[in-house]
């Protein structure tokens, strides 16, 4: 049998996928994330399937309940918040299973970015989005990927898992992004509670302390959040040639 790792989406739960809310009402175990994925969603696990909340388990706990599962001949439904492709820790869960002869499947989900209402790529201002978090008490960033060095790209920051430490956020962008770039902070992404802040580099860490956010949330940095005067996109320009 197979563990599907699905998508949850930001928080809402009809921002799940089709393919996700379909997979999820055949599997006959779920594992999901307690604090972060949405209870609504579990209405659409079969009424006899097995519920894990995988808050308080570590990992070998976790294997060794998709291992359980499959070979009690049940399909896996694993469900993460956002997406999976991206700070989920699947690769580890991943990499477990295939030591184990288990068949895995990633159905994708929609990230907590997208809940800020923009284009994060906007012609001639940024066509790049590096997404990337601060380490602080998690596993270190490797060489090269400290914030001082993205930084001087100048490209669209997205930041996971660092809401709490947005003053530290805010200092090493700074000499790269200037004071007066614009900034966001989305936090409980489409869910009852969302919060939306928007501001500039020199403001933003202010926004973020006075409203509380320190979990559950995206810092956002970079120009084409503010960006209006810019050319468009070829893709529909009335000088592009188009064929029958």
């Amino acid at each position: 049998m197979t563990v599907y790792f699905i998508g949850a989406g930001p928080g809402a739960a009809d921002l799940i996928t089709l393919r996700g809310a379909r997979t999820l009402a055949r599997c006959a175990v779920c594992l999901y994330a307690g604090s972060l994925v949405p209870r609504e969603l579990l209405a659409e696990c079969p009424p006899d399937a097995r519920l894990v909340d995988t808050a308080r388990l570590d990992l070998d706990q976790i294997t060794a309940e998709l291992v359980a599962a499959h070979a009690a001949g049940h399909d896996v439904a694993r469900l993460h918040s956002g997406d999976p492709s991206v700070f989920s820790a699947v690769a580890e869960q991943m990499r477990r299973l295939d030591a184990a002869g288990v068949p895995y499947e990633m159905v994708p989900g929609v990230p907590a970015w997208a809940a800020l209402g923009r284009e994060l790529t906007v012609p001639t201002v940024g066509q790049t989005v590096i997404l990337t978090r601060v380490a602080q008490r998690a596993t270190p960033m490797p060489a090269g990927e400290d914030l001082a060095t993205l930084g001087r790209s100048g490209a669209l920051i997205v930041l996971h898992l660092a809401a709490r430490h947005v003053e530290r956020v805010v200092a090493e962008l700074l000499p790269h992004y200037g004071a007066d770039c614009p900034a966001a902070v989305v936090a409980m992404a489409s869910r009852p509670d969302e919060l939306v802040l928007r501001g500039t580099l020199e403001t933003i860490a202010a926004q973020t302390t006075t409203a509380g956010i320190t979990r559950t949330a995206v810092i956002m940095v970079g120009r084409t959040l503010g960006a209006e005067q810019f050319s468009d996109s070829y893709l529909y320009s009335t000088d592009r040639e188009r064929s029958a």
